[in-house]
């Protein structure tokens, strides 16, 4: 049954299409389509998804039109991409299909081969039914489809790390492999995977720009291949492609598994074919490919806890020249060691990491001690490449730190072995560091700031908003959570912090993922890291704590494998503690792929994960309420707000207990929202009423009705009981009220959360409207707030409020979640939750003064279009510009404080009525100007 709202929208829309038909005479389509993806992903290599999704947005071709949209769709793919530039379709040509949809379309067409390239294209009908030109071509290939293609075999040294040893020995790998073709190919793909990190070189030239292949996965389970087009550097005769790996996350604790070693190793395979498609060469990795070790080590032993991740060391006196070249003679080089671990060897379908942002130091300070201190002049997470000189066989050691005040944070250093001749760059090849400042040591000749360079590392997802307002506190921090988010997604997950743990935490995935969504393009990173937690469902979370004697084994192994629901509080990494808001993420993050992209795949994926994750819960549930379960860092509720030990525990505290009940009530609530949509209708319904019953037993049990309040009556209880909405709907206003008071009154302006409470708070305000509460948080300078890490001197946001708290670092996920804010908010580009994917959105002009701000602008690159928002208000005049994109509705909410006209431009808006002191308009696709 289509709700109320729905029927007004589509027969608004109706009347649109209806309007803009009677109106034009032109012959020409009013839009074209553009920005083709497949799997989110632009071009993409090695997809192993036998029904991938096409999505394309639609431009106009002439803006000042009004009312454009899609009628019909027609995609063609084709093998051939002369053949598809003659419209031929010979793998699918879909028809002429009346739909209006642009995202997510499965393929539909013969079913796709192994290791073959697509090449696609689509044409749409606009309003009219008139038909536009075909999109510019683009492609996607295929990886290997089923396991029993790989006749490859995985291969290593013969090494393994052995931590009862101490630091990790072993020198990063080098292989190769010399063969003769009989003719130029014309195309080839190698598919490489590895545990650990690689490089991939063919004729003594790297293929592609990727930095630390491939994104972090659980390697107890699978290894995602990437493929590399490497025919242009393959010639007619002798051919040699040659592997570097890296230790990395090959020694990581939770990783070790009795089928393979501890260390780095590797498989790849390449069908090479001739122009008539015809395979003249197979080339796999076996116990004919030679190896022999680079000048490069690991420093550190890979994990929190153990060692730290240290850096690496760069021997100059090991280099040889032109070792992947085909010229070289490797017969002193040993043969591979041929290994069998029981892996899944799937596709990385996520983009990998890349060099993003060249930095360049602003200061050098020769101290006493003749180390240099440089000043990078921001903190990041990255590679940096120096050049230094000084004695030859002398050590040059560089110390990376967060803190001006030391000399290095969390054992974060590299070095560089000088050879004869007392001079090099180092450079990093499978590592990164995290800092500000770079200590250097043992150097004869100054450093020099033009030989300085570092570069943010990330995953290389594409940027989608551009956001801009009055006051600079708030662009300050709109800009730093940014530069933040970027420095703790590498490797397709997004990190807590990139120098001491480096771990997926579910908790701290709340605090961003919003912020994620509304700024960036990630589709596929999402989908990654979702396939991440499926991987480690079923594994036990942190064991007791640091005096018992499970810590030391579990900081050695990957825990208990105990089967059913339970989940780990990070993915893919197992470390970690947290509790159910840090599990919870396999709800809200499938949740969240749907709303901001009608990704209903996502939910269908991932439901047997979320079932599983519930029934887990269930076991822990008397009396309609959730008791607390597991060890000391397994049920943790807020963390780290204002004021918290170092270690920010309250997990035994009758408050931490209402608190995660509250969450759970959220779990289940929008659990029962996902099994709706995809007709797990009994799923549904046994959840919604367990959170019903859940509701009343938490409201029974802590409502404090003299008080209007909950619990401790502190602001994460309060946003808590909000957040999983357990109250009676009749008084929610008034816990409003309560909250509106803790902020304003009690907190006089302040933040008084952490990270889960923060993230939690923030939600809650937005959904509600609140947007003079969370300006009021914000736009404190004074401690605690981000106004207050600004006034220390902050380029990154920090993992506590307090900046000298034990340890802590100063570059982390804890408080990202203003970043939402600042689109959805102040902005006012804004979800229609009732037509996911911003096919039809909301515009809201947010009640700021304008002493508080007096303007903002935003550009969101939405998966359905670019749309705009800049409004701006002079004493009480507002103005309000929008551009709707083709295909595209959106209801505008603009304030009417003093019964003033409003007028609008075009006249294409339609009035349709009045809330909460804000005049309602419809308006199609187009460009708006609203004004009072």
């Amino acid at each position: 049954m289509k709700t109320s709202k729905t029927l007004i929208y589509l027969a608004f829309i109706s009347f649109s299409l209806l309007f803009m038909y009677s109106c034009s005479k032109s012959s020409r389509s009013s839009v074209m389509p553009i920005s083709l993806t497949v799997e989110y992903l632009t071009n993409p290599l090695g997809l192993d998804i036998e029904k991938p999704r096409m999505s394309w947005t639609l431009e106009p071709t002439k803006e000042s039109d009004f009312g454009q949209s899609q009628t019909a769709y027609r995609i063609l793919v084709s093998m051939s991409e002369s053949r598809l530039k003659d419209n031929v379709g010979d793998i699918w040509d879909s028809g002429w299909v009346e739909s209006d949809k642009m995202q997510l379309i499965e393929y539909n067409g013969i079913p796709l081969e192994s290791d073959k390239a697509y090449f696609w294209k689509v044409a749409v009908k606009d309003e009219k039914g008139v038909e536009s030109k075909y999109s510019k071509i683009s492609k996607w290939s295929t990886g290997l489809f089923s396991q029993d293609e790989w006749t490859a075999k995985w291969i290593g040294t013969g090494e393994s790390y052995n931590p009862s040893e101490g630091p990790n020995k072993m020198y990063d790998p080098w292989f190769r492999k010399k063969f003769t073709l009989t003719e130029k190919p014309y195309k080839a793909t190698l598919f490489v995977a590895s545990i650990g990190f690689h490089e991939v070189y063919v004729n003594g030239e790297k293929i592609d720009d990727h930095v630390l292949p491939p994104a972090v996965t659980d390697h107890t389970k699978r290894a995602r291949y990437i493929a590399y087009e490497i025919a242009p550097e393959l010639i007619k005769g002798e051919n040699v492609i040659a592997l570097w790996l890296g230790t990395g996350w090959s020694i990581f604790a939770p990783y070790a598994t009795d089928d393979k070693p501890r260390a780095p190793i590797a498989i790849a395979q390449t069908d090479i074919y001739n122009e008539k498609g015809e395979v003249i060469e197979r080339i796999i990795t076996d116990e004919s490919w030679r190896t022999h070790p680079s000048p490069n080590k690991l420093i550190g032993n890979w994990g929190f806890g153990v060692g730290g991740y240290g850096g690496e060391i760069w021997d100059a006196n090991q280099e040889i020249e032109n070792w992947n070249s085909v010229d070289f003679n490797d017969e002193d080089w040993k043969s591979s060691t041929i290994l069998n671990p029981s892996l899944k060897l799937s596709a990385q379908q996520v983009e990998p990491n890349r060099l993003i942002d060249e930095i360049q130091p602003v200061d050098i300070e020769h101290r006493s001690d003749d180390s240099y201190r440089v000043d990078m002049g921001v903190n990041f997470a990255g590679w940096t490449d120096i050049h230094v000189k000084g004695n030859p066989g002398d050590t040059i050691h560089f110390l990376f730190s967060e803190r001006e005040d030391q000399d290095m944070t969390f054992a974060l250093h590299s070095a560089y072995v000088l050879d004869n001749s007392g001079e090099g760059t180092f450079h990093n090849h499978f590592n990164y560091m995290s800092g500000r400042w770079i200590t250097i040591k043992g150097l004869t000749t100054p450093p020099v700031k033009d030989n300085i360079k570092g570069w943010l590392v990330r995953t290389d997802y594409d940027d989608a908003t551009y956001f801009e307002c009055s006051d600079s506190l708030q662009n300050w921090i709109y800009n730093r959570v940014k530069w933040t988010f970027e420095n703790l997604s590498l490797g397709g997950f997004v990190v807590d912090c990139p120098q001491r743990e480096r771990f997926g935490y579910g908790g701290d995935a709340h605090a961003t993922s919003e912020t994620g969504l509304l700024n960036y393009k990630l589709g596929a990173f999402y989908t990654k890291w979702l396939e991440d937690w499926r991987d480690v469902q079923g594994t036990e979370p942190m064991v007791g704590n640091m005096n018992d004697p499970e810590w030391a084994r579990k900081q050695e192994g990957s825990g208990r494998i105990l089967g059913g629901g339970i989940m780990p509080q990070t993915a893919p990494t197992y470390h970690g503690g947290g509790g159910p808001a840090w599990g919870g993420i396999v709800i809200t993050l499938p949740w969240f792929m749907y709303q901001y992209h009608g990704d209903i795949r996502a939910l269908e994926e991932n439901f047997e994960m979320i079932k599983g994750w519930l029934t887990f819960l269930d076991s822990h549930v008397e009396n309609n309420l959730l008791n607390r379960y597991g060890g000391r860092w397994d049920f943790l509720g807020d963390w780290l707000w204002p004021g918290a030990n170092a270690a920010g525990m309250n997990n035994y505290s009758d408050e931490n207990l209402f608190f995660n009940n509250c969450y759970w009530v959220y779990n289940l609530k929008t659990a029962a929202q996902i099994a709706r949509i995809i007709g797990r209708e009994t799923d549904a319904e046994i959840w919604s009423e367990k959170a019903k019953l859940a509701s009343e037993a938490i409201h029974n049990k802590y409502y404090i009705e003299e008080e209007k309040n909950y619990s401790d009556m502190s602001m994460r209880s309060l946003t808590a009981a909000l957040y999983g909405d357990i109250m009676p709907e009749e008084l929610r206003p008034e816990v409003m009220k309560s909250l509106e008071n803790e902020i304003l009154i009690n907190q006089n302006g302040h933040i008084d959360v952490g990270i889960t409470g923060g993230a939690m708070l923030f939600k809650v305000l937005r959904e509600e409207g609140r947007d003079d509460l969370i300006y009021s948080m914000t736009s404190q300078t004074t401690y605690p707030g981000w106004g207050f890490m600004k006034e220390n001197g902050a380029t990154t946001i920090w993992e506590s409020w307090e900046k000298d708290l034990g340890g802590h670092s100063l570059l982390h996920s804890s408080y990202l979640y203003p970043g939402a804010w600042y689109i959805d908010g102040v902005s006012g580009i804004r979800q229609d939750k009732d037509f996911p994917g911003y096919r039809k959105f909301i515009i809201r002009v947010p009640k700021l003064t304008e002493s508080q701000l007096s303007w903002a602008k935003a550009e969101f690159d939405s998966p359905s279009g670019l749309i705009k928002s800049h409004w701006e208000r002079q004493g009480s005049n507002l103005t309000l510009n929008i551009t709707v994109p083709p295909n595209c509705s959106a209801t505008v909410w603009f304030p009417q404080e003093n019964n003033e006209t409003i007028t609008e431009n075009s006249g294409h808006a339609i009035h349709i009525g009045n809330q909460e002191g804000y005049q309602l308009y419809e308006v199609s696709a187009g460009n708006y100007r609203f004004s009072n």
